[in-house]
């Protein structure tokens, strides 16, 4: 079973290696102003005519050549093809001939020009292309060459099948070991959940795809040898072999021919890689604060180093873009097209939301671990990305906010110059006119006092803000101890504003009213802890 397509592959490649010499062979895919004019025996083109002797056209030519050969007896199909030099209307011509009987004749208008073949070099291929076809004929006649070759084609179809059986139960043990443990748990053994399984899916279509490639291979082989077996279909099995061999030769000539280009494309990666590294190291520098450089601030040091990565990393594709393998394909330009006029229709609000954390993070207007108030939201921030930034509320609620909405409105950092003295606070309440300004600052300076987490060693500051029609606005700002939170400092302070003010009488409840009550409105000492209040 191996010698013979051991032959066919040695064949293909004594075709191969002759490949300018065979250019000027009649072709296996004729065109259809062709088919009329050539001599096709067997399955094999022998011969295109191209000029026309006297008043026979190529197309009489052809024509008359099959009908000639149609007539030979089965004695002159025993005697070797011969060519022997003639002359036909004054010019030089081949003739081929087979037991004394002319077939056809080549003349010099019959060449190609572009092959540089001489007349007795064309008569000389056409002949041995006319006898292989006459050995093919008398082997085709042969009852042992016929059991021969169906006797290899059973054996060839039984290991064909034989070669199924294993790969596909091969395929299924690997897919039942796939599923134990997958090939990328032993390289990762401590991935996440997610990661392995999307391991173990590609590692399972690995092994279906190198199993269909497999199988589809060995179908392709077998079918070669097959048709090789038999003269009469002996052509398309040659066929099917240099298809195999044209394909590898194609695919070898295009990794020889990229060498180049993908050494290119792998000295710009390097060059890059190596720039970004080096940038990486001083941003580390600027970040840690062991060196410092105008207009780089730790802030911006996160953001400057995405964006300076992204940049070497588009330039480099575009430098190395000429010199990857089918840059300049239709198919490579095409598909640049698509994905290009993708990102520009889908791009505009994605890069409104880029161009808004662009702004976010060089303003330096937050930072993750500021206490801020945006928009309606008061919190922690905990990350500032380049299309949102994510907040971690009072309640312990997660709020995303888009960066454009942020830049479009008032950004409050409450914690930005906190001193030593701790996070200023401020709270306010409004009191009718009757309430003297006085008592009414002494109040609010012993409910911050009485608040536990504010820091009682900086005064507390009172402002009147304003006199308004029925009251006065009055603004306490504290300073809180750190790591205390500010909403909880404020719903203390808040409390223990309300003990105060009804400690000493004075309402608290703004009036909107033309004329005072007869009784003043406060909560009682008596009723001061009514449930569910404990003391």
């Amino acid at each position: 079973m191996v010698g013979p397509w051991y032959r066919l592959v040695l064949f293909a490649l004594l075709l191969l290696l002759s490949g300018s010499a065979s250019a000027a062979e009649p072709r296996d895919e004729l065109l259809d102003s062709e088919t009329a004019r050539t001599l096709t025996l067997g399955n094999r083109p022998v011969v295109v005519f191209m000029a026309d002797i006297g008043a026979m056209t190529p197309e009489y030519r052809a024509a008359r050549a099959r009908e000639r050969i149609r007539h030979l007896e089965p004695d002159d199909v025993l005697q070797p093809v011969t060519a022997s030099r003639i002359v036909v209307a004054d010019n030089p011509a081949i003739l081929l001939s087979i037991n004394n009987k002319p077939l056809f004749a080549l003349v010099g208008k019959d060449l190609d020009p572009t092959e540089n073949l001489t007349l007795d070099e064309a008569g000389r291929r056409t002949q041995v292309r006319l006898e292989r076809i006459r050995q093919d004929y008398l082997e085709q006649r042969r009852p042992e060459q016929l059991v021969r070759g169906g006797v290899l084609s059973l054996l060839a179809t039984a290991f064909l099948g034989g070669f199924l059986f294993v790969i596909r139960h091969l395929h299924t043990a690997w897919l039942r070991r796939c599923l134990r443990k997958p090939l990328g748990r032993l390289l990762l053994p401590t991935a996440p959940f997610w990661l392995g399984d999307l391991m173990r899916r590609i590692e399972a279509g690995l092994a279906g795809l190198l199993a269909m490639v497999l199988s589809v291979t060995a179908g392709y082989l077998w079918l070669g040898f097959v048709l090789t077996r038999f003269p009469y279909t002996r052509s398309w099995g040659e066929q099917l072999g240099g298809s195999v061999i044209s394909l590898l030769t194609r695919f070898s000539d295009g990794v020889i021919g990229a060498m180049p280009g993908l050494f290119a494309v792998l000295v710009i990666i390097l060059l890059a890689r190596f720039v970004i590294r080096l940038l990486d190291w001083l941003f580390d520098a600027v970040q840690r604060g062991r060196l410092e450089l105008p207009g780089l601030h730790r802030e911006t040091v996160g953001a400057t180093r995405r964006l300076t990565t992204i940049a070497i990393s588009v330039f480099a594709l575009v430098v190395a873009y000429p010199y990857l393998p089918g840059a300049d394909s239709e198919a490579f330009k095409g598909v640049s097209v698509f994905l290009g006029l993708m990102v520009t229709l889908g791009s505009a609000g994605l890069v409104n939301q880029a161009m808004s954390g662009l702004v976010l993070v060089y303003s330096r207007a937050l930072k993750p671990g500021d206490f801020v108030h945006l928009s309606d939201v008061e919190g922690t921030v905990t990350e500032v990305g380049p299309l949102s930034t994510k907040l971690i509320t009072r309640n312990d609620h997660e709020v995303t906010l888009p960066n454009s909405v942020i830049v479009g409105g008032k950004i409050t950092n409450l914690s930005r110059h906190v001193s030593d003295d701790g996070l200023a606070l401020t709270t306010r309440i409004t009191i009718g006119y009757d309430a003297p300004w006085r008592q009414v600052h002494a109040m609010l300076a012993l409910a911050a006092a009485r608040t536990v987490g504010v820091n009682t060693r900086i005064e507390p500051l009172i402002r009147q803000l304003a006199l308004q029609d029925f009251y006065v606005e009055y603004e306490l700002q504290v300073r809180i101890a750190d790591g205390m939170a500010p909403p909880d400092i404020r719903a203390a302070l808040h409390a223990a504003i309300q003990d105060v003010f009804n400690e000493y009488g004075v309402q608290i409840m703004s009036p909107h009213f033309m004329s005072q009550p007869d009784t003043v409105v406060k909560v009682g000492e008596e009723h001061r802890f009514d449930p569910p209040a404990v003391k």
